[in-house]
């Protein structure tokens, strides 16, 4: 007998391959419309922006072919190097003579000859790897109390390096993927509620030191951009009680520059309209009232909202709900714990990417350096949400065993 005719072929998800390919087309065209209005331009055509975002989609597509056959299980043994691979860039990037710093002197890259490597996105997979290895274990070893905190530290490693940066985006969204793992694995409900409850009271006292203490108090360090975008984000005044004239002028003007962002992200989403200005017309791009180095990072959902409207900004919505509920389909499927929680993991970490980005957009959440996923520029944004779709891929491709 031929064996050959009895090898099922390695079927992909072909619906959320089609949501990925829809949102790289999307994220180029639009990284192209954020950015022709600017000076890039004038670059030559190898320097384009969306020249270079094409370049980072076309690797990670490779990378994440790569990753898709080589089974998830044989992946997952190298999960701690991984995992400690990771925890070493985290504290590399803070040594001031290899990370470097682009924005509000935050240590966050690390120049790897033509481009910059974020340690911090790479830290997010390796995360979920090492805790997707860790809570495969049987269900009732996660009874026991030590196997409850071993995950805390796990979460409390890579979570304080990255706030180091500081860079409190990459940081949140590992907090819900970490809860999400701890819930499907089969974590004792007892130990997650108290958890979460701790955690919201320090987030409240938190809040009320940075919103309500009066100048001159003890107050926890943040940066001033940090403290200020909550102030921004909760409409608190950025003016003392006990201002003086001079002083009230200067913060009302500190007060006006530091919302800025997001009062024009919110015109920029208002514009839009039902079908928008069209592709390559948006005045607030082409006119620099959505700041240059942002409109296709952080704000890119504003351009398309601005260009394509409503309709616009629901097909993107469409897209990555495609994707999410997929993956969901994909961790139902799995074979395994292991396959489960590595698509959990995933899917978890892709929702707060969108969740918070697009929030910050439409001010139901305060700006964080956060990328949209396959759509916003950034190499490292861009190859790690690729090898996250391609762990997907994986599960799904090793759902039925040998």
């Amino acid at each position: 007998m031929n064996l050959a005719l009895n090898e099922s072929p390695i079927r992909f998800d072909r619906l959320q391959i089609a949501a990925i390919v829809g949102l790289m087309i999307l994220g180029t065209a639009f990284v192209y419309s954020a950015t022709t209005a600017g000076e890039s331009i004038a670059l030559a055509w190898y320097n384009q922006v969306w020249i270079r975002q094409i370049i980072w989609y076309s690797i990670g597509i490779g990378i994440t072919a790569v990753v898709c056959f080589i089974d998830y299980h044989v992946l997952a043994r190298w999960a701690l190097v991984m995992y400690w691979a990771s925890i070493g860039t985290l504290i590399a990037v803070l040594i001031p003579f290899i990370g470097t710093t682009h924005n509000w002197g935050a240590y966050r890259w690390i120049d790897v000859g033509p481009f910059n490597f974020q340690p911090s996105e790479f830290a997010k997979l390796a995360f979920i790897f090492a805790m997707a290895h860790f809570l495969s274990r049987p269900a009732n070893e996660l009874q026991q109390a030590t196997n409850f905190w071993k995950p805390i530290g796990l979460l409390a490693l890579p979570l304080a390096l990255i706030i180091k940066e500081p860079d409190l985006g990459s940081a949140i969204v590992l907090i819900p993927t970490w809860l999400a793992m701890m819930f499907v694995a089969g974590t004792p409900q007892r130990y997650l509620t108290r958890l979460i409850g701790g955690v919201g009271i320090v987030a409240a006292l938190f809040l009320v030191d940075v919103l309500f203490a009066p100048p001159g108090w003890w107050q926890i360090k943040l940066e001033d951009y940090q403290r200020h975008r909550l102030l921004v984000y909760f409409g608190r005044s950025f003016v003392p009680a006990n201002a003086t004239k001079e002083q009230k002028v200067h913060y009302e003007q500190l007060e006006r520059a530091k919302s800025y962002q997001v009062r024009q992200a919110l015109i920029s989403v208002g514009s839009g309209g039902l079908t928008g200005r069209g592709w390559c017309e948006g005045k607030q791009t082409a006119l620099a009232f959505l700041p240059a180095g942002a409109a296709h990072n952080d704000f890119i959902f504003s351009v398309i909202a601005e260009e394509k409207g409503f309709v616009g900004s629901l097909c993107v919505l469409t897209l990555y709900a495609v994707v999410l509920f997929t993956g969901l389909r994909i961790a139902g499927q799995a074979r395994d714990r292991l396959g489960k929680l590595l698509a959990v993991g995933v899917v978890t970490l892709l929702f707060s990417h969108v969740f918070i980005n697009i929030g910050m957009n439409i001010r139901i959440m305060p700006v964080t350096g956060i990328p949209l996923p396959l759509l916003s520029y950034g190499g490292s944004s861009v190859l790690c949400s690729l090898i996250a779709m391609g762990i997907l891929q994986n599960v799904y491709i090793h759902r039925k065993g040998y």
